[in-house]
């Protein structure tokens, strides 16, 4: 920098002469004698110990010569130190003439000329601080006490104070006096700090605050007269004499941060994250530095120490005029790098490696948040999780602080206007490869001398690499580093870096073995690795560089082994690469897949060891282990989708016939590593990590082999339909080491496991352990046993174990032959799960909480879904008994059966005490699952319904009766009974409503379905159950004969009349008596009179009388009217006689009407007395009936199947091209093909299916158009051709995807889409207010819907209704036109609706609008497309919140800090970066899909979809106030029985049975 100018180092080392007094001429005694007179007069006018006084001296003659008297007193021994404290006092008093406002004790001359005077006095302070004349420094004051010593640095003190101050305040210094101020101080730190150090000598105690002074004034001269070349280069020169000293590497270190910060300031901006330092270093930057100034200045200071490397070299630090000295005059030391002093290089080399680092973190954008120990002397003692001093890992991008959500890192992210990475390699790079590389061991030595020469030290060209090169290091498929490294400059040797010295071991001292400079090889290590995982979208690294880094990591992740036995540790150079990498391979860095071998060779020392003792005491073990899981987690894909390709050697030595390693080579290694940090694993986050990346290597491994094969899965009559039925039985040459290893740590089975027998230790060993079916059975074995073992206290883990242990029962894996073990690993994956439910809700009640409860709730669900995915598992005995006595635990609290030995309990001797009302409703939900989903789905409606798609009016549309076929049916109308089809009655008036134990509705129509057939007609009734699962359409027929006989007519034919008989018959005729006729002859006795007889009583009684008179004219009415009737019938007989004809007995004509639902109630046992009592602990009845004449019933009723028996989630997806920020342009993305990366059209076929919105009968996105069936408007169904995702806007279309518990939409919103949606908002039919039910509310006038409904009748006072009236009050009712008060005034005492069951709604809290459906569980889930990964940074979230409307809001705008983001970001090799964003709370972020991880296009929908599903789980576990969806529905149809039940008596319900229903 400085070669063209001359140095001022000579005068620095030969002395001035004007440091020389004539004094000096004369003996020291009268040399002394003058001195001491003369300096105490003039210190005493100075105001010391008296009054200030003008002084004396008034010509510039007169000065000079007590000038030369005081310059003599400040060389006196140290003996007289009275003497030269007033020398002292005396100058520092004179230079205040350099002050705006000199003392008045200064003399005139020196202040008409303060400049000439101020040199001279500067140059004489010089002696203060030089050794005196035939004294030896530093063994001066080897024999002085301590006492002198203080007192000699006292004085020091004060000049350094006196000239700092000068420099600060004076405005009269011209050039000449601030270079000779700067002379000055070089020359006294040169005295002072050159030789080596001797501990508490004079040059120990001021050498910080000499450094200090010197900095901080050549700062101001920076600002006021900017130093010339010469004393740049004097002042480089001089500083590289010093570095043995630590005081230097700190004072630059302060220096080089204060500088940096404000370079930054103006360079980048003020959004460019600000480097703080302290309020006492800002300070040494004047204020009114230019920037122009602070540049020139900050790139002299960083090159003033030059290399720092140096450091490491104590031959080259110790080559000075002073260690010569030393070694020369000592008999201690023989060669002058062997001198004590250099013992400290290490640190001193790892604290200025460390202050470069830091510097790169500034540029980066990433500071530090503290600067202690690296700018000054002291120490910090933090724990493990913080910042450390010494090491790699005390960056801030060491991955040091404590993560708080799942694999999200919580450094600040890189800034987005940082420089790129060739630019800070242009500056650092060349110092950071050079520590990178020292004491490696590579096949080119170089000399010492050729260390020094100039041509080592300059950055290397990218000019050295041809064309070819740098092609094969761009194409990344022959990985062509090996010709960089051999065709690359010299300083391209790993050993380049290192003189000879330090290669022979033998000739240094054990204190400056290389091994000692680990800790700052470590902190340049972990600088470049930040720098280069810095790197943004698609900018170009210079190959050069790339080489030199990989060939440093390649050296780096050697493992040494350690010198105190055979076992392998973690040095700090490893943990330094490992923590600071995380990023390198999700990184487009051309050919860095070179690396893996190398680094898998790291992670399978770190991860595997349980017991890992990392060399470094600041290195956290956990941290260690998460970046380390980083790693994993973004190599696991590479072999799969690399495959054959090869590896090539980053050595140049490698042997001609040497076969390259392949990546599908690394994949049984990745497995392995895999499975074994897992079963040792102990962190939660880290096990979380693990579990992901677990998944996500049986996905892509069954996703692999399906497509490799091209075959699809076998469900044929002879193979069980599941999804494990597929797995590869061809053994792979590169396979894992034997399965017992991941075993044999495990402790061993429960005896509850010997009935899912013992296969599982011989099995694996005899499949391919590279398959994906092997894959799972260790997964499914190893997670199900560390669940049950140790992860049951941890709810995040628990919760990310149990959504592994679901994405395997969903993971389709290619056809094996080994069916039995499909059988027996889902077997003893169930049991787990039930065993882990049994386990968690027997723990003491203390244990029992909320996160507890939820773990339970997750198991149940994950059951139900290992179910659903494996139906053949409820045809085994043992394992449909687990189950239910698992979900009876649930219900209950207790099992039936206990333990062995103890009697059953049966069902009404058990008190119901469940662990929970969530754990109980969880259990209700696998049940339900259980007895009506398990092998039923989909069911034919389709996976998009678990409720029948039939309703009132579509069974109407299919009725025999012609008067229910009034209204104008038309057969694409569904959803019928809300739309304007019927212009008559209502359909709900054909129907039958009852409740059945305040939790099932059932509707009757006794109307038969279908064509009329009167030869045929059986007793038929039509139910839809709405039920807290769904709704279901049953029709039931009444037979007496089996099918196959209906035909035929069930009663005997007519034989015809028999022939009658010639001889007729006597007839006796007697009078019928009711006794005997003897009893006549019998006398009476008195005992005969003692009973009265009937007419005796009427007379003693009148009211007797009166109803005795009554019933005989009642029963005279109803002698003469049977004799009426006899003599009619009589007289018809004979009129038949006499006609001639024959009275025919032929049998009564079939019955074609019947009352079926009276017939159904009753055969089902629903009107036994039993059932037809109101409980004591409930008022309502056991059967209700409704009041479907109220108003607000078909609101209700709509409401009700609105509601739906699955939870509902939505997911919006994004395309964000490089560098926008604003909404509206990321929303026009998606309408043309031509702006979207191909791959994300692949990725939304392979979410879910496409449905239409308006013939979707499932969830659509948004509650205006889902659960139902419309019409779509005109223009909604125009086929798109060319579109980049708008289709799926949910205007027309949506993808969508569901299984038995849950129903996903996924959304691209558009502008289009976004307008559509304001305006279904402000459209009063479509708003989410009237309860969310759909776009038109039952609510609303029935006219608009085409019928009118019968005006209600207020009730009258209520009275006694007898229930033989009710038939004749209901007809008047209708003839009155009162049909809506029939069943009103049936009883007329319609109970007013009573208070709903506390105990649900007590957790419900307040219900606004959209509570129906989503009582706190709608979570709002973007996935963003990155075409730069930067940019996640700037998408707009909150803007993009307001395109994403589902209804389910509740009211309140969502927010952008509760909201789940997943960013994907596809690199070049056709992989992709997945970056997880979300809130931070009890639950962390859900499993598969991990912050960091690489993952592959065959399976990326399925992760994304999955763990959408868990983030929208896992919030509604957290969740308080969120009711399951069969809950909400139970409360709503308890609510409408409270609202619309007809309170009747026993009698009056069987009369409203027997009556027909109004039509």
């Amino acid at each position: 920098m400085y070669s063209e100018w001359a140095s001022l180092s000579s005068l620095i080392h030969n002395g001035n002469e004007e440091n020389f007094s004539v004094l000096g001429k004369f003996p020291m005694v009268e040399g002394k004698a003058v001195a001491v007179s003369v300096v105490k007069h003039l210190a005493g006018n100075l105001g010391i110990s008296q009054a200030a006084e003008p002084s004396p001296l008034t010509t510039d003659r007169e000065v000079l010569w007590c000038m030369e008297v005081v310059c003599f007193g400040l060389s006196l021994p140290l003996s007289e130190h009275d003497t030269i404290r007033d020398c002292v006092f005396v100058y520092c008093e004179w230079l205040s003439a350099l002050h705006p406002v000199p003392k008045i004790s200064v003399p005139k001359p020196v202040c008409e000329d303060p400049n000439l005077y101020a040199r001279k006095m500067i140059n004489h302070f010089h002696n203060l601080f030089v050794p005196r004349k035939g004294e030896a420094w530093p063994f001066l004051y080897l024999d002085i006490g301590h006492d002198v010593i203080n007192r000699q640095a006292v004085l020091c003190h004060r000049v350094l104070r006196t000239l700092q101050t000068l420099a600060q305040v004076s405005n009269r210094m011209n050039r000449e006096t601030w270079e000779s101020l700067l002379l000055f101080l070089l020359a006294i730190n040169d005295t002072l700090l050159g030789p080596p150090t001797v501990k508490d000598d004079v040059g120990d105690q001021l050498c910080e605050r000499v450094l200090s002074v010197l900095f901080e004034v050549w700062l101001l001269a920076c600002s006021r007269c900017f130093p010339s070349p010469p004393l740049w280069k004097t002042f480089r020169e001089m500083c590289m004499n010093w570095r043995h000293r630590m005081a230097l590497i700190e004072q630059w270190n302060r220096v080089n941060l204060v500088l940096t910060s404000k370079l930054l300031e103006f360079m980048y901006g003020p959004s460019f994250p600000e480097l703080k330092v302290s309020e006492e270093d800002a300070q040494l930057i004047p204020s009114g530095m230019t920037n122009d100034c602070i540049a020139q200045a900050w790139y002299r200071f960083l090159h003033c120490i030059g290399d720092p490397v140096d450091l490491c070299h104590p031959a080259i630090i110790s080559q000075t005029q002073k260690f010569l000295q030393y070694a020369i005059t000592s008999e201690d030391v023989v060669d002058p790098y062997q001198h004590p002093c250099l013992t400290q290089l290490p640190k001193i080399f790892s604290k200025a490696i460390r202050g470069i680092a830091v510097l790169v973190d500034s540029f980066l954008g990433m500071p530090k948040a503290s600067l202690i120990g690296l700018t000054s002397g002291r120490t910090v003692t933090t724990s493990h999780s913080t910042a450390t001093t010494n090491s790699g890992p005390s960056s801030t991008s060491s991955l040091t602080s404590v993560l708080s959500n799942l694999g999200q890192d919580t450094r600040p992210p890189l800034a987005p206007a940082r420089p790129k990475c060739n630019s800070i390699l242009h500056m650092f790079g060349e110092w950071l490869f050079e520590a990178a590389h020292i004491g490696c061991h590579g096949s080119t030595h170089i000399s010492d001398n050729s260390r020094l020469g100039e041509a080592s030290t300059k950055r290397p060209s990218s000019l050295l690499l041809d064309g070819s090169v740098r092609k094969s290091i761009g194409s990344g498929n022959s990985l062509g580093i090996q010709g960089m490294v051999v065709n690359a400059s010299p300083s391209f040797s790993p050993a380049s870096s290192q003189p000879a010295s330090l290669n022979d071991a033998t000739e240094l001292p054990p204190t400056l073995t290389i091994e000692k400079f680990e800790s700052g090889r470590a902190e340049a290590l972990g600088a470049l690795c930040r720098i280069f995982c810095a790197k943004k979208t698609g900018e170009e690294i210079l190959p050069v560089y790339l080489a030199r880094f990989y060939l440093a990591l390649q050296q780096g992740l050697r493992i040494p082994e350690d010198r105190s036995g055979d076992a392998r540790v973690c040095g700090e150079v490893l943990s330094s690469i490992i923590l600071n990498s995380a990023d390198l391979f999700r990184l487009d860095l051309d050919g860095v897949q070179v690396l893996v071998p190398y680094v898998l060779d790291a992670l399978e020392i770190i991860l595997p060891d349980k017991e890992l003792s990392p060399k470094s005491q600041y290195v956290s073990k956990t941290e260690l282990r998460r970046a380390s899981i980083h790693l994993l987690l973004s190599m696991l894909v590479l072999p799969l989708h690399f495959q054959t390709l090869p590896i090539r050697e980053l050595s140049s030595g490698s042997e001609k016939n040497y076969n390259p390693l392949t990546f599908i080579q690394l994949k049984p290694r990745l497995m392995n590593l895999l499975i074994n940090a897992l079963q040792v694993e102990s962190d939660p986050q880290n096990t979380q990590m693990l579990l992901g990346g677990l998944l996500l290597s049986v996905q892509d491994a069954a996703a692999y082999e399906e497509m490799e094969q091209g075959i699809q899965l076998d469900q044929g009559p002879d193979t069980p339909s599941n999804l494990l039925s597929s797995a590869s039985d061809t053994m792979s040459s590169h396979s894992l080491s034997d399965y017992r290893s991941l075993t044999e740590d495990l402790p061993e089975l429960q005896e509850g496991d010997a009935a899912f027998g013992n296969l599982y230790y011989d099995y694996p060993c005899r499949l391919s352990k590279n398959s994906a079916h092997a894959l799972f059975v260790q997964a499914t074995y190893l997670v199900c046993h560390r669940l049950m073992s140790s992860w049951k206290s941890d709810l995040n883990v628990s919760l990310a174990a149990l959504e592994l242990l679901a994405g395997l029962a969903r993971t389709h894996i290619r056809k094996t032959a080994r069916k039995l073990t499909d059988d027996l690993e889902c077997k003893r994956a169930v049991k787990w799960l039930c065993d882990y439910v049994a386990q968690q809700c027997s723990r003491p009640p203390p244990a029992h909480s909320k996160d507890l409860h939820s773990s339970i709730v997750a198991a149940f669900q994950t059951a139900a879904t290992w179910l659903s995915a494996h139906p053949f598992l409820l045809h085994d005995k043992e394992c449909l008994t687990t189950v239910l006595e698992v979900v009876e635990l649930g219900i209950s609290g207790t099992k039936s059966q206990g333990k062995p030995g103890e009697p059953i309990k049966m069902k009404e001797e058990k008190e119901l005490k469940p662990a929970s009302m969530r754990v109980r409703d969880a259990a209700e939900a696998l049940l339900t699952v259980i007895l009506e989903q398990v092998g039923y789905f989909p069911s034919p409606c389709g996976a998009e319904s678990l409720s029948s798609l039939l309703d009132e009016a579509a069974l109407l549309r299919h009725c025999r009766s012609p008067s229910s076929l009034t209204p104008p049916f038309h057969r694409n109308c569904s959803n019928s009974f809300y739309s304007e089809q019927y212009k008559g009655s209502s359909p709900l008036h054909h129907f039958r409503y009852f409740v059945i134990e305040n939790s099932t509705m059932l509707a009757l129509l006794e109307e038969p379905l279908g064509v009329s057939d009167e030869q045929d007609s059986q007793p038929t009734v039509t139910l839809l159950i709405r039920g807290p699962f769904g709704r279901h359409a049953w029709s039931m027929q009444l037979r007496h004969l089996p099918r196959h006989k209906s035909g035929s007519k069930y009663h005997a034919p007519n034989p015809g009349r028999p022939i009658p008989m010639g001889e007729t018959s006597v007839r006796p005729d007697f009078k019928p008596r009711y006794f005997p006729e003897s009893v006549d002859r019998i006398p009476l006795c008195k005992v005969d009179h003692s009973i009265p007889s009937l007419e005796s009583t009427f007379v003693e009684d009148e009211k007797s009388s009166m109803e005795h008179a009554h019933l005989a004219r009642l029963m005279e009415r109803q002698v003469a009217a049977e004799a009426a009737a006899m003599q009619k019938s009589k007289a018809l007989l004979e009129q038949i006689r006499d006609s001639g004809g024959q009275v025919e007995c032929t049998p009564p004509p079939v019955c074609h009407e019947f009352q079926t639902a009276r017939l159904f109630l009753s055969h089902f046992g629903f009107l036994s007395s039993e059932s037809l009592k109101e409980p004591l602990n409930s008022p309502i009845a056991p059967l209700m009936a409704l009041d479907i004449n109220q108003p607000g019933f078909s609101h209700d009723l709509e409401t009700l199947d609105g509601i739906s028996c699955r939870t509902c989630d939505t997911v919006h997806l994004f395309y964000v091209r490089a560098r926008q920020k604003t909404a509206d342009e990321i929303l026009s993305n998606v309408n043309s093909s031509s702006t979207v990366n191909p791959h994300f059209l692949e990725f939304l076929s392979s979410l879910g299916w496409p449905v239409s919105v308006h013939k979707h009968p499932g969830w659509s996105g948004h509650v205006s158009t889902s659960w139902r069936v419309t019409e779509s408007s005109s223009g909604f169904d125009l086929p798109v051709s060319d579109h980049g995702g708008s289709l799926y806007n949910g205007e027309n279309k949506v993808l969508y995807w569901a299984d038995v518990n849950s129903e996903i939409a996924f959304v691209v919103p558009t502008l289009k889409s976004q307008k559509f949606m304001d305006t279904i908002s402000t459209d009063g039919s479509l708003t989410s207010g009237e309860l969310s039910s759909g776009p038109a509310s039952f609510d609303r006038s029935f006219s608009d819907r085409g019928y009118l409904p019968p005006t209600p009748v207020p009730p009258e006072k209520p009275m006694r209704t007898f229930s033989l009236d009710l038939e004749r009050q209901q007809q008047l009712a209708q003839q009155d036109g009162s049909a809506g008060a029939s069943s009103s005034n049936m009883a007329n005492e319609i109970m007013p609706p009573a208070p709903p069951p506390p105990t649900r709604q007590k957790r419900l809290g307040r219900q606004g609008p959209g509570s129906l459906h989503s009582s706190g569980g709608d979570t709002k889930v973007l996935v963003v497309w990155l075409e730069s990964f930067e940019d996640w940074i700037n998408v707009p979230i909150g803007d993009l919140l307001n395109s994403m409307a589902t209804g389910l809001e509740g009211g309140t705008r969502p927010s952008e800090r509760e909201s789940f983001v997943i960013f994907l970001h596809a690199l070049q090799t056709g992989l992709l970066r997945v970056k997880l964003q979300g809130p931070s709370g009890r639950m962390t972020l859900a499993t598969p899909l991990v912050d960091g991880m690489v993952v592959s296009r065959r399976v990326l929908g399925t992760l994304v979809r999955q763990t959408s599903l868990n983030m929208c789980r896992r919030r509604r576990l957290e969740n308080d106030a969120y009711h399951p969806p069969h809950v909400r529905r139970r409360l709503k149809i308890q609510e409408m029985t409270q609202k619309y039940m007809i309170k009747m008596s026993e009698p009056e319900l069987y009369t409203y049975l027997f009556s027909s229903p109004p039509s």
